[in-house]
């Protein structure tokens, strides 16, 4: 195993709550409702998707996407400023795998600035590389977040892991011919070929890690 690379929101941070507060209290301002189901369709998602969905779904033409994208950074930033709710057995996992030599990635399709706040909130050093939504043309789930880290590395993609919680960062990461653990936040994800599902990053230890490219 090469390396490790751990998708953001969802799976090293319980953000995915904070996400909703936020959409719901924008779609207010747009005139329509939020619902956990319109959320499931999201997960994992660029803020470009968010952002045509929300507004199609409250038919909203008096607003321009970019101030609905504005009001979302905004509602986000805002509470990643007081709290950065880590998820259990994350940090654990990100020092026992720089204790061992692995290098690790941060790989999320989250704006730059929203990355930004995460990882002050945590330990950059942490990690060797980070991409985000500014590092690539096309996000998930495309494979580019992907390659672009592997690339960045110096490492062989199907020498290596990725951590994602959501149906999106799974096909982004296996389109880049990576092993997936995943472990679904929002939305059911089924084990498949170079993929096992557990239900806590507390379940995953280094030695198991390198045991899926023996």
């Amino acid at each position: 195993m090469e390396a490790v690379f751990f998708d953001m929101d969802g799976l090293l941070v319980d953000s995915e709550r904070l996400w909703f507060e936020v959409e719901s209290e924008v779609m207010e301002r747009l005139g329509g409702d939020w619902s956990a189901h319109d959320q499931e369709q999201l997960v994992g998602g660029s803020m470009e998707r968010t952002v045509a969905y929300m507004l199609a779904r409250s038919g909203n033409t008096r607003i321009a996407p970019e101030e609905v994208a504005r009001l979302l950074d905004e509602g986000m930033l805002s509470r990643l400023h007081t709290q950065v709710p880590i998820m259990p057995g994350a940090k654990d996992l990100l020092v026992s795998l720089r204790e061992e030599g692995v290098p690790r990635g941060l790989v999320t399709a989250s704006q730059p600035k929203i990355m930004r706040a995460v990882l002050d909130g945590l330990d950059e050093a942490l990690f060797d590389v980070t991409v985000c939504a500014g590092d690539v043309v096309r996000n998930k789930p495309h494979p580019d977040p992907y390659l672009t880290a592997a690339r960045l590395l110096a490492v062989d993609p199907p020498r290596c892991t990725a951590l994602e919680d959501s149906p999106n960062g799974v096909a982004s990461a296996e389109a880049a011919g990576m092993t997936v653990v995943a472990v679904p936040s929002v939305v059911p994800i089924a084990p498949a070929p170079r993929r096992r599902v557990v239900s806590s990053l507390t379940e995953v230890d280094v030695a198991w890690l390198k045991s899926l490219h023996l």
